[in-house]
This record gives structure tokens, C-alpha cells and sequence, in this order.
């Protein structure tokens, strides 16, 4: 069977574009417990692994985050009572994720400038994602199968179309380049 060539359909909504997001976090926590668990790789391969994952987590995942708490959890909210349960969980877990985010994120940052701290930081890194792992697993899952399966029950084109466009400018904004000093 013929499966996964060619580009991948276009989101079609936001709940396609969170998905996608899930997609990415599975992926990069996958990245680094293979970094945490690299014995002997090469210290370019090492840095370029630890900064992917640095980056990934500093500056895409708190956008997601604000999403789902600036976005959706807004318009969602006061709907339906399971969800606002979710919802209220959703954000207490963002929050419960930033120690071992904070894990992760220091030891990749140590790695992708020397990466011959691999050996000493090893270890933190597959137990940070390792961690992660078990958080994202369960509140993925639960944003998966009750938020998103609300949003496309409870929310009208028009707010979907709100949402795509908040997530799409929260890129746009992150991805532009900072200002310069201004002076004469």
C-alpha cells in the first residue's frame, strides 16, 4: 500500500493545525530521548539535535500553549461542562510541564554549545523527555479526544476561522525578525 507520498493535505481548520502541533511535540520529545540516549554520536550531530530541540521547545510549543489558552479555551468555555472540566485540567498541565521543560531546555541549550557535555548531560535530557513523555502522552490524548472533537461540535465556521487566523499571526509574529537598536 501506497501510503505518506507526496505533501500532506493543507489544514483545513484549526483543529487540523493542532493536530499538526501534537504531531510535532511526539516528534521532538522522540528527538531528544534519541539525544538522551546517543551514546558516541558525533558532537555535530549532538549539538544540532540538542538546538533543534531547544528551539522547538522555547519558541514553538508556548505558542501552542497560548492557542489552546488564548484561543480556544475562551470561545469554548461555558458550553458544555466536561469540557470546561478539560479545559480547566489543559491549562493546570501546561503549567505542570515547565520544571521538566526546564530540564530539557537547559541541558539541550548546554549541548548545542558544547557538545562534549554530552556524556555529563546525557542522562538529564532522556530523563526530561522521558518525563514529558508520560505528561504529553495523557493530556494529548485528552485534547484530542474532547477539546478538539468540541471545537468542531460547539464552534461555527466563523470562530474556527478566528482561531486559524490567531494561530497563523502567533507564527507570523514569532518567526519575524526582532528590531534593531534604534539611534542617529
Amino acid at each position: 500500500m501506497l501510503t505518506g507520498l507526496g505533501r500532506p493535505a493543507a489544514p483545513t481548520d484549526a483543529v487540523d493545525l493542532l493536530l499538526e502541533c501534537h504531531g510535532r511535540i511526539r516528534s521532538f520529545l522522540a528527538l531528544a530521548r534519541r539525544l538522551g540516549g546517543a551514546r558516541g554520536a558525533a558532537p555535530d550531530a549532538v549539538a544540532d539535535a540538542a538546538f533543534r530541540v531547544e528551539r522547538y521547545f522555547t519558541l514553538a510549543l508556548p505558542l501552542h500553549a497560548r492557542d489552546e489558552e488564548e484561543s480556544i479555551a475562551p470561545r469554548l468555555r461555558g458550553r458544555d461542562r466536561a469540557v470546561d472540566a478539560e479545559l480547566e485540567t489543559m491549562v493546570r498541565e501546561h503549567r505542570e510541564h515547565e520544571r521538566p521543560l526546564g530540564a530539557l531546555v537547559g541541558a539541550c541549550a548546554a549541548l548545542a554549545r558544547d557538545p562534549g557535555r554530552h556524556g555529563e548531560l546525557a542522562g538529564t535530557v532522556d530523563r526530561a523527555a522521558e518525563e514529558l513523555e508520560r505528561h504529553f502522552a495523557a493530556h494529548l490524548a485528552r485534547e484530542e479526544t474532547v477539546i478538539f472533537p468540541a471545537m468542531r461540535r460547539l464552534l461555527d465556521q466563523a470562530a474556527d476561522a478566528a482561531i486559524v487566523k490567531e494561530i497563523r499571526l502567533r507564527r507570523a509574529a514569532a518567526a519575524a525578525p526582532a528590531p534593531g537598536p534604534s539611534g542617529p
